[in-house]
């Protein structure tokens, strides 16, 4: 866990071997060819210039011609390899980390800001492709040459050659050095990056909010300071950059001086050749060139190390909501729900949210859950499909503990309609059939009559092919519940959950679903959540809930004759009802004023 984040990538890499062997192979012809060029320019010099063999030099272009075309083909075959085996990787990797995160409990998301999980997805896994596809081959290469000019240069002048590399020496130190604390600063840039992209998704989504309030001024003055952040992050990353640059100019010129000067004095002397000057110096520059690059490259290293950290933070946050190892698969519930001592902490929080929750409900039953907004309705619900697991106790299904369970099995059978309908940026019919995909369309319109949405969608004009917009803002909060109903609907599922699904119909349209789902939650186990005392009277038992605990329950007319939570709640809502029809307003004829004519 404690290795370097580029090194964790091989697993990324292993599926790419042969193609990376084939690169490398590659790789090395070109770098051949490279210390071959500066020998035939040498001989150019000796041999054809300073003797005036003129057919030499026809044959040592037609040669330079040859050696340039076939290191063109390679370096475009080199590239578009890197490209592929990068795009390859990028594809997975981002493939892996979306999986991971579809894992991740609920607990999870609860804390996690959507901007940093899209940053992480795209941007740091941008960053490693493109150190893999490109920067590693160039690594690779550079290693290569810095080795062969090395080796020649020994073999042709190892005085020279000491004297020539000592510039090199500081220069890869300061190299080293800047790899250490680019970094760290490269991992700022990303998080920064990550806060910039939370703050426009999160303006985005609340658009309408935003002009209602008229805070257009304050929600462009929060983005600057995030803009500006991340502005700040980068800059002091090219101020460091900007300072090492210059420094490795200056040591590959200082190379450059010393071959002239003591490589010049050696011509002088006649114990080095014009030729092999000017091949040496060839050779340093290639000797010099990985060395300067190497800056360029540490820099490319330091970003997408700090791109795979940030990779990796949720790529080990372990998946807590799991099947087990050896998981039930459910058959077709009866419909039968226990909750047997339950108490639930939600993660990072002190208090916990439900207290020992005991409840048996028989199948084919009608449970409504009411209480004050914060008294743990939608918290025990969700335990059904496990979106989260109990901290003690035990939630059970058809007499087995769902975490005994496998979830898909578990999940298949049961339908929710969610406090917040979120429908997905497609056409009105994939949204209905997103839990059964294979759905026929009569089935289809089926479940959207129920869901009284049947008329509604038949009057766009594209019917059910109509594209809703992202999370379904082109309908209207009703329709939006009645699409959610009618896709909770086709699943045919044994456990329905309703959490406060009619809370965005008219009274109407409410009575009208009401009726459809008395048909249709006949045979199957309901839990519905709901404010109104309307769509809670026909249960079959009131489970009335309070900080967390269940403190009554019953039946519409037994709640009613005692003195309690229901009583007050049913009371108020009457006392409002009756307020809001003497406070509804008259209309009084308009009194018209006639203007006295002038004369």
């Amino acid at each position: 866990m404690n290795r370097h984040p580029l090194l964790r990538l091989r697993f990324a890499i292993r599926p790419y071997r042969f193609q990376i062997v084939v690169s490398m192979l590659n790789l090395t012809a070109l770098t051949a060819l490279s210390l071959y060029i500066p020998s035939i320019i040498r001989d150019v010099i000796d041999e054809g210039l300073l003797r005036a063999e003129r057919g030499f030099l026809v044959r040592s272009a037609l040669l330079l011609l040859g050696l340039g075309l076939l290191t063109a083909v390679m370096n475009g075959f080199q590239r578009y390899l890197s490209e592929w085996i990068s795009g390859h990787i990028g594809y997975d990797l981002r493939n892996r980390l979306y999986n991971h995160i579809q894992n991740l409990s609920f607990s999870y998301h609860d804390h996690a800001q959507t901007g940093q999980l899209i940053s992480r997805c795209i941007e740091d896994v941008r960053s490693v492709q493109q150190f893999i596809g490109s920067s590693i081959v160039e690594l690779s290469q550079l290693v290569l040459l810095l080795f062969g000019a090395l080796w020649v240069m020994l073999a042709a002048n190892w005085q020279l050659t000491l004297i020539a590399i000592l510039p090199i020496f500081p220069l890869v130190w300061m190299t080293f050095d800047f790899g250490n604390r680019i970094t760290a600063l490269f991992f700022k840039v990303d998080t920064a990056l990550g806060d910039l992209s939370s703050r426009l998704q999160e303006n985005v989504t609340g658009v309408q909010v935003v002009r209602a309030f008229a805070r257009e001024e304050y929600e462009m003055r929060r983005f600057d300071e995030t803009n500006r952040a991340y502005y700040n992050a980068r800059i002091r990353v090219i101020n460091t950059w900007s300072k090492v640059m210059p420094t490795t100019d200056f040591f590959v010129t200082l190379c450059t001086i010393l071959i002239l000067w003591f490589g010049g004095r050696m011509v002088l002397a006649g114990t080095l050749t014009v030729g092999e000057l000017v091949a040496f110096n060839a050779y340093v520059l290639m000797l010099a060139t990985p060395a300067q690059q190497l800056t360029w490259l540490v820099n490319a290293a330091g970003e997408a190390a700090a791109g795979a950290r940030r990779v990796f933070e949720v790529l080990d946050t372990p998946i807590e909501i799991a099947s087990p190892p050896d998981a039930i698969e459910l058959p077709v519930l009866r419909g039968e729900v226990e909750f047997r001592d339950v108490w639930l902490t939600y993660q990072d929080e002190k208090k916990a949210s439900l207290r020992n929750i005991n409840l048996h409900v028989r199948p084919n039953q009608l449970i409504a859950l009411i209480g004050p907004t914060g008294s743990g309705k939608t918290s025990l619900i969700n335990l059904i499909p496990r979106f989260y697991d109990v901290t003690e106790g035990a939630v059970l299904v058809d007499g087995v503990d769902v975490r005994r369970v496998e979830l898909s099995s578990l999940r298949r059978q049961i339908g929710i309609v969610l406090q917040t309908s979120l429908l997905f940026s497609d056409t009105i019919r994939a949204n209905i059939a997103y839990g059964r995909p294979d759905a026929t369309e009569e089935e289809i319109i089926a479940a959207a009559q129920a869901a009284q949405a049947h008329e509604f969608i038949i009057g766009f004009e594209k019917g059910y092919d109509t594209v809703v917009g992202e999370r379904g803002v082109t309908l209207s909060g009703g329709q939006r519940q009645r699409v959610a109903i009618a896709r909770a609907l086709l699943m045919n599922p044994r456990i329905l959950i309703l959490d406060d699904s009619l809370s965005n119909v008219d009274t109407q349209t409410e009575q009208l679903i009401q009726r459809a789902l008395d048909r249709l939650m006949e045979g199957r186990t309901t839990f519905v959540i709901a404010h109104r005392l309307s769509t809670v009277r026909r249960a079959d038992r009131i489970v009335v809930m309070d900080k967390g605990q269940i403190v009554q329950i019953g039946t519409h007319e037994e709640l009613l004759a005692q003195d309690g939570l229901y009583r007050e709640i049913h009371d108020l809502q009457l006392a409002n009802a009756a307020w809001q029809v003497e406070a509804e307003p008259v209309l009084v004829e308009k009194p018209v004023y006639r203007t006295k004519e002038l004369g």
